[in-house]
């Protein structure tokens, strides 16, 4: 909420300064966003009238002026402006006089000048060279009854401060200018100067027949006709700059005062052109397929959902939001109606978001608003629209108000050590009883118990810790002491075994990948594609169509990034995400942690497109391949040994996808993208991925340190031929299952040789393998007879596990 600091010590005038009294707002629960001064700086312009104005005898759009500025003599001032004209009063600025920056952010210094050959003494200034408005089309009119040589800053007063307040839900009643008031007077023991709002006698008996339908819909409806206005009254300078400075732009008169009030005390109220409305009207809920053309120009359909004002031909009104374009008031209104009603706050909530847009009145009414005012602030409006709209045909009819169905308002205790031990401060009952009947709170009190009765307006008091929180508030945040912890804090070492998910991402981070957050809400089509779920998890309200289901996969997200990338001229793109996905499983329970039939672990996926390293001078380039991303798998989860298995995956190639296992626990896959996808994202190149489940990557077994061995290691080579199937692990498997007797340490596959027709000892469907062994003993020195016993238990066991045999 916006609002001049001038206008909130009419009702309250502490003595603190604007900061100090930001501050004090602030501390107090109402967040002082921004304060900024009405005007920037200017010096030396006061108030002029034009006493002469003539055509400059050398420029047909200039003309030359002779003003009144209170210096004892006429000033000769050359001017462009369209409006200069005899009689009005303008600001004038003095020689000498400092305007505000301009583009180049440097003061405007008037001197005294020629132009074209006529001396200019000084210059009349328009509203945007003073930086008060955007409003250039001509000099800034001053009322005619403002005395010449005042200072501008003090007739306008510019020296004024604009207040921004961040307003949480809860403080309702603090969105009006009075509102605050009452704060700061309860905050500071200020006197709160409450305007006394006379009655307007009826002077006329017309009334307009209103029936309440719905007295769930608005508790309290009250309403006055008033007749013989002059619409087309020009709103007073005061109060078009009022509501300038609560940024709300000036429309009519009429509509002007509606709003004014509304700021002043923070009830909306609505203005109906009396002959436009057909019959009387009718407050009840909207039927479905009734239609509203409303003042903004939006037309709408309402439901059984809505409330509305209606006549006995067409709802005329959105109740508590905005009024109708069929009832508004114009140029040719002479008879109105006013209406300042209570609409119940969940009657109102939620229904301008339906129809995407929000109002000043909406937010107030969904809030909760004063119902026990409606009547005064009718009198308010009345007696605004005699003084500004009157004529000497103004009648006001009697206020028609009907009481139906008011909130109550139940008592609430609050017990003083309660309040104690949650505020964290030794405060005493007495002090307590103070700050709550400074807000102007009913107290009752007996020992260790504070009982009150909130007020019509404090919709936000329900329990004990509604009436805490305004103890803290009145004591000030700021005053509360800051206590440390009495249990001990004890820095948790994490054990060696296990590390942190940051740790992983930079180790992940260090092997080429930039990480990623992407939605948890996917498209459907890639749960069916990608992940293989049939199933995926529906949304019960997605923020767009196509995020409609939870990921089961963290691939699609990753597919986007890419794709986003090489989109941009991207041509080497490594991302990596660690992030939940969510699948069904009826084992799962309730828990502080889970949901029924959910599960939702971590995974960590990554994604290489492209070359495997940046372009450089000392290495050719070459895209990243199964065998890269791999190794980057098994870097991640050393020193522990994974081993691959040829598998199938629903985003992979089907040739080209391992699951990769730790024990007999698998850990995800690893895998070129499948061509379908490739194509349907259209990827000049395949990528490679992989996802991986995070909580095994998280663990890793400590290390056991010996010594190294004094003694020589052994290599030997040997060439076996076998068929086409067998696969490197299995292998390794196998030679590893050989009985060495503990001296075999090492086995590395150096050479795969497939002749390109069969011959040299090689049948079609075999391949031959080349496989150095390094054998090495603790304590002795190997013997030959060591060696071949070893070597040929190796043999031995790939011939009887494999179908293997030597390469002759």
């Amino acid at each position: 909420m916006q609002f001049p600091k001038s206008w909130l010590r009419e009702f309250c005038n502490p003595a603190l300064s604007t900061q100090q009294l930001a501050d004090t707002l602030t501390m107090a629960g109402l967040e002082v966003e921004e304060t900024r001064p009405v005007a920037p700086p200017f010096t030396q312009v006061v108030v002029g009238e034009i006493k002469e104005a003539v055509q400059h005898p050398n420029a047909d759009r200039l003309r030359v002026c002779q003003v009144d500025a209170g210096q004892g003599a006429l000033l000769n001032i050359v001017c462009g402006a369209p409006n200069a004209r005899v009689g009005i009063k303008v600001p004038c600025a003095l020689v000498g006089a400092q305007l505000p920056p301009g583009e180049d952010g440097k003061p405007f210094t008037i001197k005294l000048g020629k132009l074209r050959g006529v001396e200019s003494q000084g210059m009349l200034c328009s509203a945007r060279e003073l930086q008060l408005s955007e409003d250039h089309a001509g000099l800034l009119e001053l009322a005619a009854d403002t005395p010449v040589g005042t200072n501008i800053r003090d007739v306008l007063q510019l020296d004024d401060t604009l207040f921004t307040l961040k307003l949480t839900p809860n403080l309702a009643h603090c969105l009006s200018v009075y509102g605050i008031a009452r704060e700061v007077s309860a905050l500071t023991g200020a006197p709160l100067m409450t305007p006394d709002i006379a009655a307007v006698s009826a002077s006329a008996t017309d009334r307009l027949p209103v029936q309440v339908k719905a007295t769930d819909l608005c508790g309290r409806f009250s309403g006055r006709v008033v007749k013989g206005v002059n619409p087309q009254a020009a709103t007073p300078a005061w109060m078009v700059e009022r509501l300038a400075r609560c940024g709300q732009r000036s429309v009519s008169a009429l509509v002007d005062i509606s709003n004014y009030v509304m700021f002043e005390y923070g009830r909306p109220s609505h203005i109906f052109d009396l002959a436009k409305i057909h019959g009387g009207l009718q407050v009840r809920w909207g039927c479905a397929g009734e239609t509203l053309q409303l003042l903004n120009g939006n037309t709408i359909t309402v439901d059984e959902q809505v409330g509305v004002i209606a006549d006995q031909q067409q709802v005329e009104s959105l109740a508590g939001i905005m009024g109708g374009q069929a009832t508004a008031v114009g140029d040719d209104t002479r008879d109105i109606y006013i209406e300042a009603a209570f609409w119940w706050p969940q009657a109102v909530a939620g229904r301008s978001r339906r129809y995407n847009f929000s109002t000043d009145a909406g937010h107030r009414f969904e809030r909760g608003v004063d119902p026990s005012l409606t009547v005064e602030h009718i009198e308010r409006i009345t007696q605004l629209v005699i003084d500004i709209c009157g004529t000497l045909e103004t009648r006001a009819g009697p206020i028609d108000d009907q009481i139906l169905n008011l909130p109550q308002r139940p008592p609430v205790s609050l017990r003083v050590a309660r309040a104690v031990k949650v505020i964290g401060m030794d405060l005493s009952q007495e002090r307590m009883t103070q700050a709550l009947r400074g807000l102007g709170l009913s107290v009752q009190e007996s020992p260790g118990v504070i009982t009150v009765t909130p007020p019509s307006y404090r919709f936000d008091l329900q329990i004990e810790e509604d009436l805490i929180e305004e103890v803290a508030r009145m004591v000030g945040y700021d005053h509360l002491p800051t206590t440390a912890p009495r249990a001990p804090i004890r820095p948790q070492v994490r054990p060696e075994r296990t590390r942190s998910a940051y740790a992983v991402r930079r180790q992940v981070a260090a092997l080429g990948y930039q990480e990623t957050i992407n939605y948890s809400f996917v498209e459907e089509a890639w749960e069916h594609t990608l992940a293989g779920n049939a199933q995926p998890i529906q949304l019960l309200n997605p923020i767009a169509s196509p995020m409609s289901v939870m990921r089961s996969s963290l691939i699609g997200g990753l597919l986007q990034v890419v794709k986003f990338n090489l989109d941009r001229k991207a041509t080497r793109v490594r991302v990596f995400e660690v992030g939940r996905v969510f699948l069904r499983d009826p084992d799962v329970v309730d828990s502080d942690t889970t949901v029924q039939g959910l599960h939702q672990p971590l995974r960590l996926a990554g994604i290489s497109y492209g070359p495997l390293l940046p372009l450089q001078w000392d290495a050719s380039e070459r895209v990243a391949d199964f065998y890269d991303i791999k190794g980057d798998v098994q870097a991640l989860l050393a020193p522990a040994q994974a081993t691959f298995q040829p598998a199938e995956h629903p985003s992979m190639h089907p040739g080209r996808c391992a699951r990769v296992l730790l024990g007999d626990r698998v850990l995800g896959h690893v895998g070129e993208l499948h061509p379908r996808w490739r194509q349907q994202w259209d990827l000049p190149q395949a990528p490679v991925v992989f996802e991986l489940e995070l909580d095994v990557l998280l663990h890793r077994d400590v290390p056991h340190f010996q010594g190294v061995s004094r003694l020589q290691a052994v290599e030997r080579d040997i060439a076996i031929v076998v068929n086409e199937a067998v696969t490197h692990d299995q292998l390794m498997r196998t030679i590893h299952a050989a009985p060495t007797q503990g001296l075999l340490r090492m086995a590395v596959l150096f050479d795969v040789y497939r002749p390109k027709q069969p011959g040299a000892g090689l049948a079609a469907g075999e391949k031959s393998l080349a496989v150095r062994l390094t054998l090495q003993h603790e304590e002795a020195t190997l013997t030959d007879a060591q060696i071949d016993a070893a070597v040929s238990a190796v043999i031995a066991q790939t011939q009887q596990a494999l179908g293997a045999r030597l390469r002759a």
